[in-house]
C-alpha cells in the first residue's frame, strides 16, 4: 500500500511521466493514436488536478487549490451544459463529463507550467 501511495506522489509532482507511460503503452498495444492520445489526456487530468492544487497551496500559502480547481470545473460544466441544452434542447452527460475533463487537461497543463515557473522563480528569490 506505501508503495502505490508513494508511486502516486511521484506520477502527481511530475504529470508527464502519466501521460508518456499510457500514451506508449496505447501505442504499443492499440496502433489508435488518437484514440490512445485522448486516453493519456484522460488520466493525466487527474495527475494535473493534484499537482496544480498543491502548487496553488505552495504558491499562495492556502489550502483552498484543490477547492477553487473544482469550483472551476463545476462552474465550466454549467455553462458548457446550459449551452448544449440551448442549442441541443437537452444535455448529453457523457459529452459534457467529457468535454469538461478534456478542457480541463488544457487549462491545468498551462496552470502547471505557469505555477511552476512561479513557483520556481519565488523559490531562487528566497534562496538568494
Amino acid at each position: 500500500m506505501e508503495f502505490l501511495r508513494n508511486s502516486f506522489g511521484v506520477l502527481s509532482v511530475i504529470p508527464i511521466v502519466p501521460f508518456l507511460i499510457v500514451y506508449f503503452a496505447g501505442i504499443g498495444l492499440r496502433h489508435d493514436k488518437r484514440k490512445t492520445m485522448m486516453l493519456a489526456m484522460d488520466v493525466t487530468t487527474l495527475f494535473l488536478l493534484l499537482s496544480v492544487s498543491g502548487l496553488f497551496n505552495i504558491i499562495f500559502d492556502s489550502t483552498f487549490g484543490f477547492f477553487l480547481i473544482l469550483l472551476i470545473v463545476l462552474i465550466s460544466a454549467g455553462l458548457i451544459g446550459g449551452a448544449q441544452n440551448r442549442l441541443k434542447g437537452g444535455v448529453d452527460g457523457k459529452r459534457l463529463l467529457r468535454a469538461v475533463w478534456r478542457l480541463s487537461f488544457f487549462f491545468l497543463g498551462v496552470g502547471y507550467v505557469l505555477f511552476m515557473v512561479v513557483g520556481l522563480i519565488q523559490y531562487i528569490s528566497q534562496a538568494m
